[in-house]
């Protein structure tokens, strides 16, 4: 039995014994009824010659690695996303070098799924003049990812949220933008809990009234509009929004809350995509391998084995994106060094410090609980290796 004292609150430790039980393997061959990206986080250099809270520095290989990894459990992978710390460290030079490296690696992984984020991160919201410069920003960043033949989610913007005076500017921008996308794209709506630059998005403070343009959006262009990502941690108000979409739009849930209940739907209407959400979700970065064996077995329609292994991942996940969630980041990072996924928990801008050795040690507890510790001993290691950085030897 592999033991270890944690802290369970401050200046007090307490042996904790791991349970050490492996995660569940996926079913091979399976194909999954439900699309299901991962939003993947990048691995900093932590040897390059940089000040990490001004410079970016990405360690390519092993970065690319962890996508690999992702398809082959079966995941898509959405690219350069708030997960990789778009807008947090991770300029955008360094993205769309992130975006052209995971296209070509797509190209060599057959059946992967792909699709990278598309914003204005490069225009900074206080240089926003008006919404013509939002537009430009967007179109600049859609003609570089679609000139790679990337597929493209339409991030938030934190410079629209700032000049942006009513609805119709919204609907100005996007019916803009969607007017010349190549291909159908996914639409991004992240909640002010993850970024509060984007409070009042859609040219509102009351959500319904916000989801009422976001929907009025989509059934003019649903012929553009594969999907929409919403990210509200609240189930009821995606339901409400995944039963009024345009027939054949999908809602890509980014509830890092109740995913589990969300993907697995409650079958409303007629319409199969208003019954169920498929997933955009930066905790299937984490629990990878369970998500991958959970959408499986109910791809094989055993619901209540798919509820058993991705249910307890739900407190993992609920502590991981826990207030102030725009850290969550961390989390998923921490879960990948103790993986073995990457040697180091060294993060893009230094967010490896936004999360106290108590949070972390909880997500070390609540990771074993749900079976994600793919070795446990080389887990137990670096979290003790944490620890005696934090003076507990």
């Amino acid at each position: 039995m592999i033991s270890l004292p944690l802290p369970f609150e401050a200046g007090a430790l307490r042996d904790y014994a791991l349970r050490g039980t492996p995660p569940a393997q996926p079913l091979p061959g399976i194909r999954f009824n439900r699309i299901a990206y991962s939003a993947a986080h990048v691995v900093a250099d932590p040897l390059a010659a940089i000040d990490p809270s001004l410079q970016c520095a990405v360690d390519w290989d092993a970065t690319m690695a962890y996508r690999r990894y992702l398809w082959s459990l079966g995941l898509g992978v959405a690219e350069a996303m708030d997960t990789a710390q778009r807008g947090m460290g991770l300029d955008w030079p360094t993205s769309l070098e992130l975006i052209r490296r995971s296209i070509e690696a797509s190209r060599d992984t057959p059946g992967a799924l792909l699709a990278s984020g598309c914003g204005t991160d490069h225009l900074p919201p206080e240089n926003a003049r008006s919404v013509d410069d939002v537009i430009r920003a967007y179109e600049e960043q859609m003609e570089a990812i679609e000139a790679l033949g990337g597929k493209l989610i339409v991030m938030a913007s934190r410079a629209l949220a700032r000049v942006a005076q009513s609805p119709a500017d919204y609907e100005r921008v996007y019916d803009r933008i969607l007017s010349q996308v190549r291909e159908p794209v996914v639409l991004h709506w992240l909640g002010d809990m993850f970024d509060p630059a984007l409070a009042g998005y859609w040219g509102t403070q009351d959500t319904n009234e916000a989801m009422n343009t976001a929907l009025g959006i989509i059934a003019a262009h649903a012929g553009k509009v594969d999907g929409i990502k919403i990210s509200l941690l609240d189930k009821d108000k995606e339901i409400a929004m995944r039963r009024r979409l345009a027939p054949g739009v999908r809602m890509y849930t980014g509830d890092d809350f109740n995913y589990a209940q969300l993907i697995a739907g409650d079958g409303f209407g007629t319409e199969p995509t208003h019954g169920k959400s498929d997933a955009l979700l930066g905790i299937f970065d984490a629990i990878a391998p369970a998500a991958s064996s959970a959408l499986g077995e109910l791809a094989q329609g055993r619901t209540e084995r798919f509820h058993a292994i991705l249910g307890p991942t739900v407190a993992l996940s609920r502590h991981i994106f826990q207030a102030p969630t725009r850290f969550y980041k961390t989390g998923v990072v921490f879960m990948a060094w103790l993986n073995g996924h990457q040697k180091h928990f060294t993060m893009v801008g230094g967010q490896q410090s936004t999360r106290s050795l108590l949070h972390l040690a909880e997500l070390f507890r609540l990771a074993d609980a749900a079976n994600l510790l793919q070795q446990p001993e080389l887990a137990a290691h670096r979290m003790k290796t944490l620890m005696a950085v934090h003076g507990l030897e």
